[in-house]
């Protein structure tokens, strides 16, 4: 049997399923050629990641196909409830990247805080000449311990944040449709490991206003509406810090330059785009959005732990 990862997979998920007697082609195909492709070579499964859709038209163009991957969290690329009416397995890994997603957050939280994203990019151009000015300018960043960072959407990468939050002193308010409450297990390596609890609420814009910090970790919305949008943002704290490595669109972007502007909103940390791959240029541009292309799960970890869980379901599934 035949497995097209047409968006890549660990080497370790690839020798995995060659040990089962699956081939496997990590050759990317053009979109455009995808069908195509999968008719002449009879895969019987297809492997994305985000960059690949599997839409209706190709499942229905390909009968020989009997599994859908996507190596990551979200599958709003892939239409899920056709290909499961159709009789095909969709899968997805939405335990391996929790930990680099959740790391990379923090390491924007940090950053931002700071101002380091902008600093690293004007002293090599002009720290020689402009060093006072440059101090003035980045010298009035703030600590991460003692703030609130409101986390909205907690499933697995909202409480691994959560841990490390609170392993640095953070408060921490969860938003989320399951309000039970929730035990977060703070481990110190090797010495001893802390639970506290977190108690999640379903109301956002009741507790928006105390925090300090606010990252995203929802799924893009079946109306394709913004969970941040104008509205919303005109009910945060003055000089928030917001960071997205959710979905493009979570955050409507032209709210947030508007608060950006304002000073509504200090600082943005944005992985994630509405028009990826193509986002808009005053984005990027934007000297208070540090941005980095869709890399929250890119880690060798967090890839080997993807490329294992996906070769091990479609053992389960197909052989």
């Amino acid at each position: 049997m035949k497995i097209l990862a047409n968006d890549g997979i660990a080497p370790e998920g690839v020798l995995l399923l060659e040990k089962n007697g699956f081939t496997v082609s990590t050759v990317n195909v053009p979109q455009d050629q995808l069908i195509e492709t999968i008719q002449k070579e009879n895969y019987v499964g297809l492997l994305v990641r985000s960059a690949t859709t599997a839409r209706q038209d190709l499942i229905d163009a390909c009968p020989n196909l009997k599994l859908i991957g996507r190596g990551g969290v979200g599958m709003d690329n892939i239409d899920v409830d056709y290909a499961k009416s159709k009789g095909l397995h969709v899968i997805n890994t939405p335990a391996a990247s929790s930990q680099s997603v959740a790391e990379m957050v923090m390491g924007n939280l940090f950053s931002l805080s700071r101002s380091l994203y902008n600093s690293h990019l004007l002293m090599p151009q002009s720290g020689d000449s402009e060093f006072k000015a440059l101090k003035k300018k980045y010298g009035k960043g703030q600590e991460l311990r003692g703030k609130t960072l409101g986390i909205v959407g907690f499933g697995r990468i909202g409480k691994a944040l959560a841990a490390y939050a609170l392993g640095v002193g953070m408060k921490v308010i969860a938003v989320d449709t399951q309000t039970n409450p929730v035990l977060i297990p703070i481990k110190i390596e090797g010495l001893a490991e802390i639970n506290a609890t977190v108690q999640p609420t379903n109301k956002l814009a009741d507790v928006i206003g105390d925090m300090d910090y606010i990252s995203l970790h929802v799924p893009k919305q079946k109306d394709n509406s913004a969970v941040i949008d104008a509205d919303m943002i005109s009910k945060m704290k003055d000089g928030v810090i917001l960071v997205n490595a959710a979905r493009g669109g979570v955050v409507d972007e032209s709210a947030l330059i508007s608060a950006l502007s304002s000073g509504k909103i200090r600082a943005a940390g944005l992985d994630v785009f509405e028009n990826e791959p193509n986002p808009r240029k005053d984005i990027l541009q934007h000297e208070n959005i540090a941005s980095t292309p869709h890399i929250g799960a890119a880690t060798q970890e967090a890839q080997t732990r993807i490329g294992i869980e996906l070769a091990e379901q479609i053992i389960n599934l197909l052989k």
